[in-house]
């Protein structure tokens, strides 16, 4: 939800509309018609109609033959970059891949992008749940993921308590967290371990354990590298998998080391 008392003084309005015309169309997978886009919208169907015929030239939407316009292929282009610019260089997707395939747990990596916490790098592994909503750019659930905890575990309490206001504390399952005590409480546990995890507490089932990549005093360059796996195995194996993620990290440390943090988003 944007909020109007931040808008600037300097907004183009037809900018404005036009991204709001393809968020309206990429929350819709079966097509909206120009009518249906303003309406959602609260747009006249001319400038509707104008903001549409112009994405659709530059790529971003695509009209199929029922009329009805989907998102188009350019969007995949700017995800794609999004993703590179998250990462960092090509060398620490091939690290996460290696420890993927060396473990069979996914990894990831995940950072403060504009001040909420997003996942910047993905290497599925065979052995973890396939989590198909944590990819690149994904910022929920911070509370519930062991890769949110290490980076709200370099906050200060009060920078914390703000976090959390602002973005809330779902119960994603039964075993969630959803009191600023009991996430201080276990984040102190974190602290102690040398690794913060979260058990059944995103989905049920599925555990994730993380550990500090990067320390900065600059807020963005603040990174954790973290897996996925079966909760039974984080519970039976949490030494090695501490002991890996650290090695993992100090690789994946070393590599991205005077490397300037991603742009804002």
């Amino acid at each position: 939800m944007r909020d109007p008392l931040a808008e600037p003084s300097d907004l183009i309005r037809s900018v404005s509309r036009a991204l709001r015309v393809l968020e309206a169309v990429g929350r819709s997978p079966r097509g909206l018609t120009v009518k249906q886009i303003a309406r959602r919208c609260e747009l006249t169907v001319a400038t509707t109609y104008h903001l549409v015929r112009t994405l659709a030239y530059e790529g971003y939407v695509i009209r199929r033959e029922d009329g009805t316009y989907v998102v188009g292929l350019e969007i995949s282009d700017r995800f794609r970059e999004l993703v590179a610019a998250f990462r960092g260089p090509a060398s620490v997707g091939d690290a996460l891949r290696k420890s993927a395939a060396d473990t069979g747990y996914s990894h990831f990596l995940a950072r403060f992008v504009g001040g909420r916490v997003a996942i910047s790098a993905v290497a599925e592994g065979p052995r973890s749940p396939y989590l198909e909503e944590l990819i690149p750019g994904f910022d929920e659930a911070t509370h519930a993921t062991a890769l949110g905890k290490g980076l709200l575990a370099t906050l200060t309490a009060d920078q914390r308590a703000r976090y959390l206001k602002e973005a809330g504390m779902r119960p994603y399952t039964p075993a969630t967290l959803v009191s600023p005590e009991a996430l201080d409480a276990d984040l102190a546990a974190g602290d102690k371990r040398g690794m913060y995890i979260e058990i059944s507490q995103y989905r049920p089932g599925v555990a994730c354990a993380s550990v500090l990549v990067t320390a900065d005093r600059d807020v963005e360059r603040r990174i954790v590298l973290g897996c996925s796996l079966p909760a039974a195995e984080l519970m039976t194996s949490a030494r090695i998998i501490r002991t890996r993620l650290i090695a993992a990290a100090r690789g994946v440390g070393t590599l991205l080391d005077g490397e300037p943090p991603p742009l804002s988003i």
